[in-house]
């Protein structure tokens, strides 16, 4: 747990309340938190989700991790350390967007279940809805996937500490979405996370 460092703060309260916006928005915030290996379809599949939300009139964002890396998180490498503080941020961030009333998809490897188990807490804190999202390949097909070259430069040891290869991913126990991404189609996997949303009552009308 991060600890505070900023003295003399307070927090300032609004005067818009949650419900509030999302009635104007016509719909309810969510985190739709998308973990898997390097590969595995995450961006792929956070990128054809959030066009057909935008489609149908909802608000919604993605955050990706290598976009995130370029800005807020620019500073943090991929030690352990550096991940659990990539993921808190992050989570912070999300926390944010989703308090606003915006369906927030994100698409972060973010291996370690105990990263990944703060962030549900800080949404549950929040009475916030937090929609884990197992994006599941097995390692030899995101292996051959390998978009960016990341597991041939890992394997020849150009990278160090990759995850899958030299640092482990552990997998979710309980995610609320499973997706099986050597069996499903992107579309298909698309449309179960629709499915999701709704019967959580989350599209609004």
């Amino acid at each position: 747990m991060a600890r505070q460092v900023a003295t003399n703060v307070t927090w300032h309260e609004g005067s818009v309340t949650r419900s509030e916006r999302e009635k104007a928005l016509d719909q309810k915030g969510a985190t739709l938190w998308m973990t898997g290996l390097s590969g595995s379809g995450k961006s792929t599949i956070a990128v054809a989700l959030e066009q057909v939300l935008i489609q149908r009139g909802k608000g919604a964002y993605r955050l990706d991790g290598d976009n995130v890396r370029h800005g807020l998180n620019k500073n943090l490498g991929f030690s352990a350390e550096d991940r659990t503080e990539n993921i808190r941020r992050i989570g912070e961030v999300a926390k944010l967007f989703t308090d606003a009333g915006i369906l927030t998809i994100t698409s972060f490897i973010s291996p370690y279940r105990a990263d990944r188990d703060t962030v549900r807490a800080l949404h549950a804190e929040a009475e916030l809805p937090f929609l884990e999202v197992y994006v599941d390949a097995p390692l030899d097909v995101a292996e051959s996937r390998d978009p960016k070259g990341l597991y041939k430069k890992a394997r020849a040891g150009e990278i160090k500490g990759f995850t899958g290869i030299d640092d482990p991913f552990e997998a979710p126990e309980s995610a609320e979405i499973h997706l099986r991404t050597d069996q499903l189609s992107v579309a298909e996997s698309v449309q179960t996370m629709l499915d999701a949303l709704e019967s959580r009552g989350l599209l609004g009308g």
